[in-house]
């Protein structure tokens, strides 16, 4: 293809494989563009691995992805209270990342993206409307570049696409997130349809913990933004308060995970960012695939649009859909973070209101479909004066 020194070129370079950028890359490829995706070989995230229903539809995903499907969510409080909160129809997928991300990339290989195991390192511009983009191929590390229209960033928080290319982005807040991957256990105690949660100061003073079941293996994880919080303490903890401290651990991972949308994904020019990069992490809950893919999505849309006109403006149209669809939801989940996961007596009534049946019934329906449900505005006003009654409860001598 490069011979006598000239460079390759594409319509778009995408940076990062993982859910966003897969996506992006096989967007872009089926509808007849050239796309380069450029992927870090081995690197697997930290990740609960749970995938709603509308994730399963809207991207195909096969049943033979899904290692497990989970029935009910168990929320258990500092004092180890808890409350179940089963599913009701249908389930929610459990995926494993160190199978799920490359099955995205080979999607996107199979719909004609150049797939290539490469680490981003810069953009220079010296061609009018191309930019160059620097990388380093595989092991040996060679140093390769290729021209293109568009960079699409999709490597994750700490984005070396967006540091260099997006005003702001090195401010981005962040939890850091820590899981090991361990062999089920063997017994009754272990259920296999049910996820895990727990909202105790002593997991993790900001965040939450997390026991997903994942087939063969289960996920036991924990995030916070606290300097000095020890993560590998609260797992070690949590494991031998579980019965999970004998299990095999087969690999740990940590990760940054963002916790607000960037206000801007795009340089104005020829650079958009999608998924981790972009900040679109849930907050409160730390869902972050399904937003992940459908940032993807809406970028590959963004950019289809800008490639065919030319017309820049096109680029901020992914930032502004994804907030028409989601900033309600974001906003919501950020206010419920910032009240209830302040300390224990708090979480300890943030885990009462879940008994409440509107609270689960509006829950499940947010998450699984995507949606605020319209249709309830009755247990919408409901549970908005139960909750100002906790908290008042709480605020009151």
């Amino acid at each position: 293809m490069a011979h006598h020194g000239a460079c390759e070129t594409f319509d778009v370079v995408v940076v990062g494989g993982g859910p966003a950028g897969a996506t992006a890359a096989a967007d872009l490829a089926a509808s007849g563009h050239r796309v380069l995706l450029l992927d870090k070989a081995g690197r697997i995230k930290p990740c609960g691995g749970a995938i709603p229903p509308r994730l399963i539809r809207d991207f195909a995903i096969p049943d033979s992805l899904l290692v497990a499907r989970i029935r009910s969510a168990r929320m258990v409080a500092p004092s180890a209270r808890h409350v179940d909160m089963p599913v009701g129809d249908g389930f929610v997928g459990m995926v494993d990342r160190e199978h799920f991300d490359p099955y995205l990339r080979e999607r996107a290989a199979l719909a004609g993206a150049d797939l290539r195991d490469g680490q981003f390192e810069r953009i220079t511009r010296d061609h009018a409307g191309l930019a160059t983009v620097h990388y380093r191929q595989g092991k040996a590390g060679e140093a390769r570049q290729v021209q293109t229209r568009l960079v699409i960033g999709a490597d994750g928080a700490t984005s070396a696409v967006g540091r260099a290319e997006i005003p702001g982005h090195a401010r981005m807040r962040q939890v850091f997130a820590y899981h090991e991957i361990v062999r089920r256990p063997e017994g009754p105690q272990h259920d296999g349809a049910r996820c895990d949660v727990y909202y105790q100061g002593r997991l993790s003073p900001d965040f939450y913990a997390w026991i997903f079941p994942h087939g063969e293996t289960v996920s036991v994880g924990t995030g916070s933004a606290r300097k000095g919080f020890s993560l590998r303490g609260a797992i070690r903890d949590l494991r031998a308060g579980t019965g999970l401290e004998a299990c095999e651990t087969i690999r740990r991972e940590g990760a940054p995970i963002p916790l607000k949308p960037l206000r801007r994904w795009d340089n104005g020019r020829d650079v958009l960012l999608a998924g981790d990069a972009a900040g679109v992490v849930a907050p409160a809950s730390g869902e972050g695939i399904y937003y992940a893919m459908l940032g993807g999505r809406l970028a590959a849309e963004a950019a289809g649009a800008f490639l065919v006109t030319g017309d820049i403006r096109a680029l901020s149209g992914a930032r502004k859909k994804f907030m028409r669809l989601h900033g309600r939801v974001f906003w919501i989940l950020g206010m419920m973070q910032w009240v209830w996961y302040r300390s224990d007596g708090l979480r300890e009534r943030f885990v009462a209101i879940c008994k409440d049946k509107d609270v689960q019934q509006l829950t499940w329906d947010a998450y699984m479909n995507k949606e605020l449900v319209r249709a309830k505005p009755a247990a919408h006003a409901r549970i908005f004066f139960k909750d100002l009654a906790h908290l008042f409860r709480w605020v009151s001598p």
